[in-house]
């Protein structure tokens, strides 16, 4: 798997009308993991893809009606059975983390790649989950070297709880190291 002019060789490239430039000079830093489901606890379907693109019909589930009109991406989406989907170019600002602070600097979105995990935070993630996404954070870090990582929780504490409890951070960290 390779990272090449912000495209990964090995996902299905998806485009999201969500992003825009990262301010001038910054680059990036951060890897930020979430998961996702739609409607919650629910896998598979065509949802996510839809509420990256705009494209979610609010009357297809009670749950969508209040998100519907939301403005979201993320740069990637590894599905439960590990297929790798690109939706943000990684030069480019994905709309994934929201109102969020690292290491004393806000706006995540600035310097960070999203990457969401199809689950949820009360369901383990699949071991292929597990490979791609160690695989894409290799690739991540040839591109633009070492990144810090953190969840969506580390970034938003008290407002997001992903990737959840369920998220294995020891054993992602010894296969990206």
């Amino acid at each position: 798997m390779r990272i090449e002019g912000g495209r990964c060789d090995a996902a299905v490239w998806t485009p999201s009308p969500n992003f825009d430039e990262r301010p001038e000079g910054v680059g990036v830093e951060l890897l930020v993991i979430h998961n996702i489901s739609l409607p919650p606890g629910e896998f598979g379907g065509p949802w996510i893809d839809a509420l990256f693109r705009n494209r979610l019909d609010p009357g297809a589930h009670p749950y969508f009606k209040d998100i519907a009109a939301l403005e979201v991406s993320a740069h990637f989406l590894v599905r439960r059975d590990g297929a790798l989907t690109q939706y943000v170019n990684t030069d480019a600002r994905a709309w994934h983390a929201g109102v969020s602070m690292w290491n004393g600097r806000e706006r995540c979105n600035d310097f960070s790649i999203g990457v969401e995990l199809e689950g949820a935070d009360d369901v383990p993630f699949s071991e292929h989950q597990y490979e791609v996404l160690a695989e894409l954070t290799r690739a991540l870090f040839a591109r633009y070297g070492r990144l810090d990582l953190a969840g969506h929780s580390d970034v938003a504490p008290g407002r997001k709880t992903d990737p959840g409890p369920w998220f294995d951070w020891e054993r992602f960290e010894a296969a990206v190291t």
